[in-house]
């Protein structure tokens, strides 16, 4: 356990399974660049739920392998104990995070803010993310309704602290009716 916040972390990928005997696993990265692990996290808080506890690990080894990359954790030298925390979610602490370059967002930066187009009019509040493995989705209540927005970096024109400034192309609130 890690005696912080939860909020203090974002998912950033999934345990897929054990890789080979020695205790090494796959992991799938949600943001589709396995390099990021190589690059530039050292620890990888592992949670078997939502409600479960966080469980620190440290990384000893990583590498590529396609689009997942093999990881060796402390404390996990046998096949066993890779099986034990596979389908694990992995998180990372947001001090951890790369840091971000010109128009760079993450996506838990769009979550529960208030959204608005370019003159300023509410277009509702951000409540949660849909991965879906080929366009993420915003989901986006607004009054007694829900619908959802494509996460295109053109539609993003301003995120800040509470609100998010979007510009969409015309109609498209209109097909989620």
């Amino acid at each position: 356990m890690t005696g912080r916040a939860q909020d203090d972390f974002i998912l950033v990928g999934k345990i897929s399974k054990p890789h080979g005997i020695g205790g090494e696993v796959k992991i799938f990265p949600y943001s589709g660049n396995p390099a990021v692990f190589v690059a530039d996290y050292n620890r990888l808080y592992l949670s078997a739920g939502n409600k479960e506890p966080l469980v620190e690990y440290t990384i000893e080894k990583a590498r590529v392998h396609g689009k997942q990359v093999l990881v060796r954790l402390n404390d996990c030298r046998d096949r066993t104990a890779a099986e034990n925390i596979s389908g694990q979610e992995v998180y990372v602490p947001v001090e951890d995070l790369p840091e971000l370059h010109g128009d760079e967002f993450y996506l838990h930066q769009l979550e529960n803010k208030q959204l608005v187009d370019e003159s300023g009019a509410s277009l509702g509040v951000s409540s949660r993310i849909l991965v879906t493995g080929g366009q993420d989705l915003l989901i986006v209540q607004h009054q007694d309704k829900e619908y959802m927005v494509p996460i295109v970096g053109t539609f993003i024109k301003a995120i800040d602290k509470d609100k998010v400034v979007l510009e969409l192309p015309p109609g498209l609130i209109d097909i989620n009716g």
